[in-house]
């Protein structure tokens, strides 16, 4: 049998494939569609400092080929997080992220040092896509400048692995992804949603309560895989790839393009099991071609 396994860092992970944060709770909602302690790891929903309502409703639409979002990172704070899903979680075996958010660099710094004391979570995923409150709302990571900020702010605080999931809405995600680098990220994620929005002609007014609001699924996946490519040859640090990832083939496209691991979402909402099917899909594809680990595939595109 050809060998699963992944490292970012010193974590190793049983095979490389994860959930997208946002798209199974805390993991405890899809229990009873997936074995959990069958995926390598699972990107839990956006947690934040204090409680948050997110946005009113209408806040998801379908789209051709993909959906909107702009839920808000609703969540009920960390307190919560470890008094109500953190004691049913730490036993099961495999990786639990918690995805870090913050609209100031104190509340990132505060929370991570929070979670930095959970034994049982063994890394974070730092959000950057999140609005900077003191800066007019604009998103940590869209500069170089403002990402590098939270970036060492956290990882001064922070002893794990440290992923730091990139936002697509930039000029130049590779710049972002060194400067991550460079303040000491251990891996990049990416990528997050990328800005749209839909209108009904009927009301003549937009769908989503927001006007705008997050794109994902198979429509974006061609740009995912450009930029997973593009950071692939920038930096020297793990990437885990998502995008668009529907099933085995777009899972092993993303690793050819250069991601260790990848990161399964809006597929969930179709088929929660799609994850398990994805492990035995690059199980077996490794065995058709003769590889001895899923190591040998990664950045194995011919260009």
């Amino acid at each position: 049998m050809a060998g699963l396994n992944v490292k970012i860092k010193d974590l190793e992970f049983k095979n490389p494939v994860m959930t997208a944060s946002g798209t199974c709770g805390f993991g405890e909602e899809i229990m009873d569609f997936v074995n959990l302690e069958r995926l390598g790891g699972i990107v839990m929903k956006g947690t934040t400092l204090k409680p948050r309502q997110g946005n009113d409703y209408p806040r998801m639409a379908e789209t051709a080929s993909g959906m909107l979002n702009a839920v808000g990172l609703q969540n009920k704070g960390v307190e919560n997080f470890i008094k109500n899903i953190y004691p049913n979680i730490k036993g099961i075996d495999s990786h639990f992220i918690v995805n870090v958010n913050g609209s100031t660099i104190e509340e990132y710094i505060e929370l991570t040092e929070i979670i930095n004391e959970l034994d049982k979570i063994p890394a974070i995923e730092l959000n950057i896509s999140c609005p900077n409150v003191k800066e007019g709302g604009m998103s940590f990571g869209v500069n170089r400048r403002s990402a590098e900020r939270v970036i060492k702010a956290v990882r001064d605080v922070y002893d794990k692995p440290l992923i730091v999931k990139l936002s697509p809405n930039v000029t130049d995600i590779a710049d972002i992804a060194r400067a991550a680098e460079g303040q000491g990220a251990d891996s990049v994620s990416l990528v997050n949603t990328l800005l749209g929005m839909a209108v009904d002609a009927h009301t003549r007014k937009p769908v989503l309560s927001t006007i705008t609001g997050g794109l994902s699924g198979p429509a974006i996946k061609p740009i995912a895989l450009r930029m997973v490519w593009q950071v692939y040859n920038a930096v020297k640090v793990p990437v885990i790839g998502m995008g668009g990832i529907m099933n085995t083939t777009d899972a092993i496209e993303f690793m050819l393009a250069g991601s260790t691991a990848v990161q399964v979402g809006t597929a969930m909402f179709i088929d929660p099991g799609i994850t398990e099917e994805i492990v035995d899909g690059i199980e077996k594809y490794l065995e058709q071609n003769n590889y001895q680990s899923v190591n040998d595939i990664i950045g194995k595109l011919e260009v």
